[in-house]
């Protein structure tokens, strides 16, 4: 435990931290409910500075999809810190994870380390436009904050900027270009505008339709490929999720580069893009990409213990099985209150959907009283591989009382 409370840190991270929080998505906004800090976690569950246990499905925003604290990757860090961080020379685990990652992930022939979704998803933008010569980007979904340069692209995978996003030049915004998930139109509409300009397409998938993807995949790779562009997919979230080797791996239609990053360490800082070994070969060549802790020995070593127990215990599945357990439960609770929101997508990361004639608030409310009740929900939310048949029952009985709390605000 700590010496403050939950009030009081909120109140040390506002006067202290830009926004909040170093990450806009973790700051409280349904207080007093909401927890302001996480002091510990452990399995699927985590404890705020107030001393409440939550069953957690936020899981840090979606990284930690083993579970808190998870032994094997534990043990797998404190073994590699006894021996070093970073060095002057790159360590053999940068050569055996990516070995592993080239295994696992069906397009990767190279691999290149970073930390953030967001910088690996720039690096493969910036290799596009070297391969390509072109300047133009087609940006669909959410990329991360410093991708969002497009009119009207995502600042947030919940808002969209109103023309060009704050601090970026008109010039630069006119580079890129939003289109929404499953816009079979607009694409085809930007590749005739910007004709022969098109250096890649980057697309992370919609979370609550991400079916449309049988289509809509090899839709982007027959286009790409007609225009000689570059094909990205944005597998920070689906990675390792809805299979190993993401939706690449799940609808069976290669991109020509990829990114990964939550989900590839349990939660350790660490991303990767990969793909194409002559597309790759150009940060050697003027297309330069490195950073110092790209190659940070104890996220290397989460990698590879994550990557190992993805493979023998095939986690994914579980993830679906206890996703579909939970979610559809969930439903079953909002249909017998008469609370007009369903959960809809993939098991392993579905979202929240308002009905018709729903608050527009309502999301909210249900967020708010699942913190009550002691459930950490998202937007977006996350079964983990410690999620056992107790806690989903567990969660469902809490549920239960939380739902029937916001049917009757309604």
């Amino acid at each position: 435990m700590t010496n403050l409370n939950n009030a009081q840190w909120f109140e040390k991270l506002e006067k202290y931290v830009a926004g909040g929080s170093s990450t806009g998505s973790k700051r409280a906004y349904l207080l007093p409910e909401e927890p302001t800090v996480a002091v510990r976690g452990k399995g699927c569950r985590i404890w705020d500075a107030d001393g409440k246990e939550y069953i957690d499905y936020k899981n840090g925003l979606g990284p930690v999809t083993l579970g808190y604290c998870h032994p094997v990757i534990d043990n797998a860090v404190m073994e590699q810190l006894k021996n070093g961080i970073v060095y002057g020379q790159p360590h053999y685990l940068e050569a055996e994870v990516a070995e592993l990652i080239c295994d696992v992930i069906p397009s990767a022939e190279k691999v290149r380390f970073l930390k953030t979704g967001g910088e690996a998803c720039a690096a493969c933008i910036k290799l596009a436009r070297a391969y390509t010569g072109k300047d133009h980007i087609i940006q669909i979904g959410y990329n991360g904050w410093l991708n969002t340069v497009a009119s009207g692209a995502r600042l947030n995978p919940r808002e969209e900027a109103k023309g060009a996003p704050m601090g970026v030049p008109v010039a630069v915004s006119e580079q890129f270009h939003a289109a929404g998930w499953g816009d079979k139109a607009t694409v085809e509409k930007l590749f005739e505008v910007y004709e022969g300009k098109v250096a890649a397409v980057i697309v992370a998938a919609g979370y609550a339709n991400m079916e449309i993807g049988a289509t809509f995949y090899p839709f982007l790779r027959e286009i790409t490929k007609k225009n000689d562009t570059v094909l990205i997919y944005d597998e920070i979230v689906t990675g390792f999720r809805i299979a190993t080797g993401g939706v690449q791996e799940y609808f069976n239609v290669a991109p020509d580069l990829s990114v990964f990053a939550k989900g590839i360490a349990n939660g350790m800082p660490i991303s990767v893009f990969c793909g194409k070994a002559e597309i790759m070969d150009y940060v050697s060549k003027g297309a330069v990409v490195s950073s110092t802790n790209g190659g940070e020995t104890l996220s290397l070593a989460a990698c590879k213990a994550a990557i190992n127990l993805y493979r023998t215990e095939d986690v994914s599945k579980y993830l679906w099985k206890t996703g579909e357990k939970l979610w559809t439960s969930v439903n079953g609770l909002f249909k017998k209150h008469n609370v007009p929101s369903e959960v809809k997508g993939f098991w392993p990361c579905p979202t929240f959907v308002n009905q018709a004639g729903a608050p527009k608030d309502l999301n909210a409310r249900i967020l708010r009283a699942g913190f009550k009740y002691g459930v950490s929900l998202y937007s977006t939310s996350y079964v983990n591989y410690s999620h056992k048949d107790a806690d989903i029952e567990e969660t469902i009985a809490r549920l239960d009382k939380a739902i029937a709390e916001v049917a009757a605000s309604l």
